[in-house]
């Protein structure tokens, strides 16, 4: 018996039977599966894709090969798998899948690793790599830098010799967030407020300025973190927490010559859906950096799926510095 998350109007648990195994089908045990952002939009009907209703909710997790169909041939039980591509639907904890829309993951990382893996790590691999050509002693700016995104982009820099000037919102307990962002490696931790300082300054007699902006937030936040670019630098733009347009000043354009970017992790994999040696190599890239210890995963709570109806609640309170993992 399957138990899954559906969505209809609101997400509700429901026990069905797990389908026939086909010939090219697998059988996969989940094992652990993220909230994040872009599930509670497709559950409220406002992202970019939509399945079909009634739908199991999920983009992202990991899960255990149990069978296989007689015409799979890259996979075999035991093995782990993450999904290939978003709308597979994963808070459940069986399925059966088509062999094509799986990816597989080496078992000896840990297993949170291997939930998180496929969206935000993947997103943060890609934003450092696609737009700029960056070197060691390079330096790159973000908001919402205790996202999940952020945490990566944090982590990888690091782990390639990229400075991080990371922009997170004023809270009660910033000590704390400040502390554990650098802890992960961050150069530098500041508030949208120091952001409008002209003490912004100071940060540049010791690093140069970012030639690479990655943008989670919108409105004035982008507009300031924009004015801290270097001429030709790109902004690149991947979320808009505060569901505010992003303004340019005219000055920054003609003056500067600065380059506004979108990125879309869903729309690269359609893009190099051919192209599996590319997918390969940042899965392999990001899997060496967390058997070295370079790339954790986001800071999480775990809970069962049974409580899911809470994990989904404190996944969308404000200052939320922990992703909610569903246990399978």
């Amino acid at each position: 018996v399957n138990r899954a998350c559906f969505c209809v109007s609101l997400p509700r648990l429901k026990e069905l039977e797990v389908p026939r195994l086909g010939h090219s089908d697998v059988h996969v045990k989940m094992l652990a599966a993220p909230i994040n952002p872009a599930d509670i939009n497709m559950i409220q009907g406002t992202y970019a894709i939509l399945c079909p209703l009634p739908a199991v909710a999920g983009n992202e997790g990991v899960g255990r090969v149990l069978e296989v169909g007689p015409g799979v041939a890259a996979l075999r039980p035991g093995d782990w798998v993450i999904p290939a591509d978003a709308g597979l639907g994963t808070w459940r904890t069986h399925a059966v899948f088509p062999e094509e829309s799986l990816l597989q993951v080496p078992s000896d990382i840990p297993l949170l690793c291997a939930a998180t893996l496929s969206v935000n790590p993947c997103t943060a691999y890609r934003m450092l790599s696609d737009f700029e050509s960056l070197a060691p002693g390079d330096s790159v700016i973000q908001n919402a830098a205790n996202s999940g995104v952020g945490q990566a982009v944090i982590q990888i820099a690091k782990a390639i010799g990229i400075r991080t000037i990371n922009v997170v919102r004023d809270r009660p307990d910033l000590p704390k967030l400040v502390e554990r962002l650098m802890a992960l490696g961050a150069d530098h931790v500041i508030t949208e407020d120091m952001l409008r300082k002209p003490e912004i300054k100071d940060i540049f007699k010791s690093i140069p300025k970012p030639r690479l902006a990655l943008n989670c937030v919108g409105g004035k936040s982008t507009t300031e973190m924009l004015r801290q670019l270097q001429p030709r630098g790109t902004m690149v733009t991947y979320g808009g927490m505060a569901k505010q347009p992003v303004t340019v000043p005219v000055g920054a354009f003609i003056f500067r010559d600065v380059r506004l970017r979108g990125f879309w992790m869903t729309q690269w994999k359609k893009d190099h859906a051919h192209d599996k040696e590319s997918l390969a190599s940042m899965m392999d890239a990001l899997c060496q950096l967390v058997r070295r210890g370079q790339l954790g995963a986001p800071t999480c709570t775990t809970v069962p799926l049974e409580d899911f109806r809470e994990a989904l609640v404190a996944s969308t309170q404000p200052f939320t510095s922990s992703k909610q993992i569903l246990l399978l």
